[in-house]
């Protein structure tokens, strides 16, 4: 099932509950109040902008808004660089997008080409728009999911899905110390990320399942929280080598946004022991997710950009274990 994603209108409102008058030096004289945040009558006069139209924001019903009210109405509700880019992301779409199920994700030589660059003593995972792998190294793969297939990457129906490992299954809830901490980035993430993609109906597929499998998801996606994901800090219990705090960064190329490539590296000595005896373990240097005769990464392709359709979003073969779950089918 499709998740309906958000309005321009929805977000306003959930932003402006958030924001008291105190926040902004607005004096109230003790006068009771309605509602938790500001009212629509004081963002719009705080905007310039009348309260009729604000409304009719709200309400989804004004058109296309300036960029110079979008810049004012985020500055009145202290919005950060992300939240103000979900914005503008959200004013720009159509009231009612035409959902599209797009094309397979295809990996791009140029970010092959750095992953391989890594080597093994770098931990480093591919990830395509919706958080599914589309390659890892032998130590990103020993880190993140060695209990996942290291050449499930490689076929597209059985890639693996980061948020929904994150949400529905027990090894990776389990592998994380901090999960709350992360599990909040990765919802605000994929709000921020559905923004930017507002046809994507594999993008709202995956939300709509989230929602309905894992109430720890439906949870934090009702908060309407937004947020990029570029850096952190993972705290894990490792099956292999014990405790490992790592910080994360992604290395984005512009010209190929969906591509993230996500490389880790150690916080103290003792996990950066630790990730040299995951990279001692490990054999060839070759990331998986690529077949040397095809340079995109790909399996082979149908037509159609289809899959292998399955409800709990498993592809038809493989060796991905029954609890793991797996990209939807690209």
């Amino acid at each position: 099932m499709a998740m309906e994603l958000e309005s321009l209108g929805t977000f306003l409102k959930s932003r402006r509950a958030r924001v008291t008058p105190e926040d902004i030096g607005l004096r109230t004289y003790g006068t009771s109040r309605r509602v938790p945040g500001l009212r629509r009558e004081e963002l719009a006069q705080l905007a310039g902008v009348s309260v009729g139209y604000y409304t009719r924001l709200e309400q989804d019903q004004a058109g296309a808004a300036s960029r110079q009210v979008l810049d004012a109405l985020a500055r009145i509700l202290m919005l950060d660089p992300a939240e103000s880019a979900h914005l503008h992301n959200l004013a720009l779409r159509r009231a009612e997008p035409r959902m599209v199920r797009h094309q397979r994700q295809r990996l791009h030589p140029r970010v092959l080409a750095l992953l391989e660059s890594l080597g093994r003593n770098t931990p480093a995972v591919v990830l395509g728009r919706r958080g599914d792998v589309l390659a890892w190294n032998r130590t990103g793969h020993a880190l993140t999911a060695e209990h996942v297939d290291f050449e499930a990457p490689q076929d597209p129906a059985r890639r693996p899905s980061v948020p929904r490992m994150f949400f529905l299954d027990s090894h990776t809830r389990a592998l994380h110390e901090n999960w709350d901490e992360l599990a909040r980035i990765h919802v605000a993430y994929l709000r921020f990320t559905a923004g930017r993609y507002p046809t994507d109906r594999r993008l709202a597929e995956l939300i709509g399942e989230l929602v309905m499998r894992s109430d720890d998801f439906a949870r934090l996606w009702a908060t309407g929280d937004v947020a990029d994901c570029t850096v952190g800090t993972m705290r894990m219990r490792h099956p292999t080598v014990g405790s490992v705090s790592v910080d994360y960064q992604v290395w984005l190329q512009p010209d190929i946004p969906d591509h993230r490539l996500e490389i880790y590296t150690a916080n103290d000595e003792p996990s950066a022991d630790a990730l040299r005896l995951l990279a001692d373990g490990q054999g060839s240097d070759q990331p998986g997710g690529h077949r040397p005769d095809r340079p995109d990464g790909q399996g082979s392709d149908r037509p159609d950009g289809q899959g292998s359709d399955r409800p709990d979003g498993q592809g038809s073969g493989g060796h991905l274990p029954e609890a793991v779950p797996s990209a939807a089918p690209r």
